[in-house]
């Protein structure tokens, strides 16, 4: 797995949001000096709706490489095929998903609390181009059509292979970590733009201090899958 912050993505995705954010840290700081102090719940809140106006955080991207092998037989002839097929697997926030609710501020602790909604498993993206397959035919693929079907096995049982791979608990650890530290500077910046340099900002999973992993599943139907890399192939091959 080539596990990578997508660092442009995240950046593209909450700029929009610091930059409304530290805009109003401003303005609060200067309404702070003529009327009495800026207002971090009132800071808070700006930063949740400039974010929920975002939609989407990819927040990880990470490529995995499935190995997959078929097999048939048909009287006393036999044919196996071996697959090796990349593919890229997002994962995402969905930020509309963001309520008042979700985003507390503990004055005693200077402390924003933000409970985050469940990361999405977006694709697997395959990658055609990339794959290798190997087979040993002989008589039975020679008068049947075993290769194809035997293509079009590993092919599904490939995507389903990203797909659990994509889920494991180390790699769901790493999306975590990725997204809590992309969400926890969107709301951390406005507050110390309005003179709360003290302040800490904690964003949480619901299932996180549990055994359980915290994800939607969104990925790709295998069929869309594989219709969606051979576009993209036919269109690098113009």
């Amino acid at each position: 797995m080539d596990r990578r912050l997508n660092k442009p993505l995240i950046i593209a995705m909450v700029i929009v949001a610091l930059a409304l954010g530290v805009l109003l840290g401003m303005t609060s700081g200067i309404a702070g000096r003529i009327f009495g102090g800026p207002n971090p719940k009132t800071i808070a809140s700006a930063s949740l709706e400039s974010m929920r106006a975002q939609n989407r955080l990819i927040a990880f991207v990470a490529r995995y490489v499935s190995v997959t092998t078929s097999s048939a037989s048909t009287f006393g002839f036999s044919s196996k095929r071996t697959l090796i097929l990349p593919g890229d697997v997002r994962y995402e926030l969905d930020l509309s998903k963001l309520q008042p609710g979700d985003v507390t501020w503990d004055a005693p602790s200077k402390t924003l609390n933000v409970k985050l909604p469940e990361i999405e498993i977006a694709g697997p993206d395959v990658d055609l181009a990339s794959a290798q397959e190997y087979g040993e035919g002989g008589v039975l693929s020679a008068l049947t059509n075993a290769n194809q079907q035997l293509d079009s096995a590993n092919r599904a049982k490939a995507v389903a292979d990203l797909r659990k791979q994509a889920q494991g608990p180390v790699q769901m650890r790493l999306a975590h970590q990725a997204a809590r530290a992309a969400i926890e500077r969107s709301f951390a910046m406005p507050l110390i733009a309005a003179g709360f340099k003290d302040a800490r900002v904690v964003a949480r999973f619901p299932t996180e201090g549990t055994d359980d992993a915290s994800y939607l599943d969104l990925s790709t139907p295998y069929d869309e899958a594989i219709k969606e890399a051979e576009r993209r192939r036919a269109l690098r091959q113009k």
